[in-house]
């Protein structure tokens, strides 16, 4: 699909293609013209002058998912690109911004934004290496506390000290770029340039360093935060978390695995998830919340119902719901707000169906994303299913993998999905007939793989013929069978897994220590 560019962007990619030629001739160029070079210089990888006019930037602020986004003279979005050598350009163009006192431009430049940038599988940058959430943390705290260090010993203009440009970014901490991070964020008042977090991330971190980094992120800017793997957080540190720091604008919370585990509950530990539900409650901006795998057996309304503010998103997967929660959410004035829905790992058709049902015909004139992975749906449930989707016109995404559904039912599915308009992406699971006969559910990882993979692939081209005989040929069905892309795990994966097998050697450590004394 090729994408109309106009007369003034062919001619912008005439200009930059020349890269020698353009950066000798940026002094004579009109300042409402940068933004126009920058995106077709994005869109050509010509990395040098992107750091020219980056350098040279004539104006008050720099927002890259603007920039980058659909523009009139060219509509396609190129935000999704996280191309290593245009953002590297990007970043040391933005630290030579600082050091430059001969640029011929006034230095207005009070906002760079770098939270439009989106993380993506499938990358179209020529480089093909990418640079993601976590290496762009890296890189800009590498360049402000390089910055500072350059300052403190050139013999610099005394008006270098006056610029202060507010960098908004979305965070992203591990044990590996936690003291660069660190150091970048203390000395963020004598830096020009100032990490201003607006989403923060952490994984593989001590809950000690964790609540030291985001308190120095400055919590009263952040809208997002997500604690997932390996940050050993649970509800009485949750408690401790919302006592000591105030989220006034927070809207996105994400909490890691076994966060809450109410089969162990004390009657303080209910005064604590009550108390912890109020705190919520004071975050009027909050609008989203994943929990996965926390058990909240009966427990949804103690910590639900202080929100003042109707959720758009809600993760509850795995959190082992029983049918008063699924009446509490089905009834709550959460439910004609839901945007986004995750309720896996439930037994949804054997333990609530009528329930579940209501709550998805509350949601389902806004609901834009519905996933029931593991939810032993059978090919007895399929009507009922359709019936219950056939109002949700807005769904964009539909994610069912794990589901003992036969092939003839996934057939008999897709030719419904095909009717909702909005619909581009569907996660589907391997037909129940190309696993062997008498396959348990939910499947174990050993067995996952064990499927007549031919058969399979027969399957999914039926398919998608169903769609494309529908004129869908802008629906992308698929079978990610050990779950869906995560940008932040693909990043960090080798920290992750050396972290995995850190912890596994210290508990059999322990266990083997135990049992020799015991012998």
């Amino acid at each position: 699909r090729t994408t109309m560019k106009s007369l003034r962007f062919i001619s912008a990619e005439a200009f930059v293609s020349n890269a020698e030629f353009a950066r000798k001739s940026l002094g004579a160029v009109a300042h409402d013209l940068f933004p126009l070079l920058f995106k077709a210089s994005y869109l050509l990888e010509q990395g040098e002058v992107i750091h020219d006019l980056v350098e040279n930037w004539p104006l008050f602020d720099f927002n890259m998912g603007k920039l980058l986004g659909a523009t009139l003279d060219y509509q396609e979005d190129l935000s999704h690109r996280t191309c290593s050598v245009c953002l590297e350009s990007c970043l040391t163009g933005l630290r030579d911004y600082v050091l430059n006192q001969s640029s011929p431009y006034m230095k207005k430049l009070r906002v760079v934004d770098l939270t439009g940038i989106k993380d993506v599988e499938v990358q179209f940058c020529k480089c093909k290496k990418t640079m993601g959430r976590w290496a762009r943390t890296q890189l800009l705290s590498k360049l402000c506390s390089e910055l500072l260090v350059y300052l403190q010993q050139a013999q610099c203009n005394p008006g270098t000290f006056e610029i202060s440009i507010n960098v908004l970014i979305d965070l992203f901490v591990t044990e590996r770029n936690y003291d660069l991070v660190v150091k970048a964020l203390l000395k963020k008042c004598s830096c020009p340039l100032k990490i201003c977090c607006v989403a923060f991330r952490s994984d593989n971190l001590s809950l000690q360093k964790f609540f030291y980094i985001i308190k120095l992120t400055d919590p009263s800017l952040l809208r997002k935060l997500e604690i997932v793997h390996n940050v050993h957080l649970e509800m009485e540190h949750l408690e401790m978390l919302f006592n000591s720091i105030h989220f006034p604008v927070l809207m996105s919370l994400t909490l890691p695995a076994r966060t809450f585990n109410v089969r162990r509950f004390t009657a303080t530990d209910e005064q604590m998830l009550a108390h912890i539900g109020e705190k919520m409650g004071e975050m009027t901006q909050l609008t989203e919340l994943n929990m996965s795998f926390s058990i909240l057996t009966g427990r949804i309304q103690k910590l639900l119902s202080p929100l003042k503010t109707p959720l758009k998103i809600l993760d509850v997967s795995n959190c082992s719901l029983n049918h008063a929660d699924m009446a509490f959410l089905a009834n709550s004035f959460h439910a004609n707000h839901l945007e986004a829905l995750d309720l896996s790992g439930h037994d949804l058709p054997e333990l609530y169906p009528s329930t579940f049902f209501k709550l998805l015909s509350h949601c389902s004139s806004v609901l834009r994303s519905l996933t029931l992975e593991d939810c032993n749906i059978q090919d007895t449930h399929v009507n009922m299913l359709i019936l219950g989707l056939s109002p949700c016109q807005k769904l964009q995404e539909f994610k069912f993998i794990g589901n003992p559904l036969s092939s003839q039912a996934l057939k008999h599915l897709f030719t419904f999905l095909c009717e909702l308009p909005m619909l581009k992406n569907v996660e589907f699971p391997i037909p129940r007939d190309c696993y062997p006969i008498g396959i348990t559910y939910p499947i174990d990882d050993t067995s996952l793989c064990r499927y007549d993979h031919q058969k399979y692939e027969r399957v999914a081209e039926e398919l998608n013929l169903i769609l494309l005989q529908a004129n869908r040929e802008d629906v992308k069905a698929s079978t990610p069978l050990f779950g869906s892309y995560d940008a932040a795990v693909q990043e960090t994966n080798n920290e992750l897994g050396a972290y995995l097998i850190k912890s596994f050697k210290e508990t059999l450590e322990k266990f083997t220590t135990s049992f020799n004394k015991m012998s």
